[in-house]
Parts: structure tokens; sequence; C-alpha cells
């Protein structure tokens, strides 16, 4: 398994991308813009991506990286605010809490590649990780 593999993900914008290489999958967060938020379409992404690489034994690492000056910003504050339905809320934070723990289930031990000016979402990465 010497080859590497590319991935890309989710949406045509390209938001999360993947890399395969020698047992490491590599997700990349891809809205620099955006300081790369967890947008409803991220936390879908990476909850897809952590399912599949769950299933996948030749995968025995996740590395979670981010293209941009930030890591992750934390959740995407201008999308939230468009959406002030309670329901709506609930229901981020459902999938948000599933993705976390995802992260702490996965079989594979996932290494957060943190970087940039945010602090309390890379704590909490860390947190979760470790």
């Amino acid at each position: 398994m010497g080859a590497t593999e590319s991935v890309e993900l989710s949406t045509s914008d390209k938001i999360l991308l993947r890399e395969n290489s020698q047992g490491v999958a590599t997700l990349t967060l891809n809205r620099p813009k955006s300081y790369n938020a967890l947008s409803e379409e991220m936390l879908k992404a990476l909850q897809d991506e952590l399912n599949a690489i769950a299933a996948d034994d030749t995968i025995r690492v996740v590395v979670i990286a981010a293209n941009g000056p930030a890591f992750c910003a934390g959740h995407d504050l201008k999308q939230m605010r468009s959406n002030p339905d309670k329901k709506y809320y609930d229901q981020l934070f459902a999938t948000c809490s599933e993705f976390m723990l995802s992260l702490m289930r996965i079989p594979q031990p996932v290494i957060a590649k943190v970087h940039g000016r945010q602090l309390q979402q890379a704590v909490s990465w860390s947190v979760l990780v470790t």
C-alpha cells in the first residue's frame, strides 16, 4: 500500500479533502476563508468519513488537518444566526455530539494537526482525540 490515493469528498466545493497513504487517512478541513468553521455540511462530511474509516481495516491512523490560517474556528456562527429556530439548534448540536463521540469511539487513533489562532475549538479537539 505504498501508493498515495487522494479522494475529494462531500460537495463540489471540496470542503473536506481526504488522502490515504500507507495506512494513514488524512482529512483536511478546506474552508480557509471561514477559518474552517464547522458548518452543517462540514459536520456531515466529517461524520461520513469517520464512519467509512472506522470500517476500513487498512487505515491504521487518522490525521485531521486544515488548510488556511487556522485549524477550526468552531461552529459556523453565520449559518447558525441565519437559522434561529430551536429545532435547528437541537439538530445541529445532536449532529455535532454524534461527530465528537465518533472521534472518541473510532478504532483508529486520531491526531488533530492543530495550527493557527483558535483556542477553544483546538482545546476541544485535542481533548477528544487524546
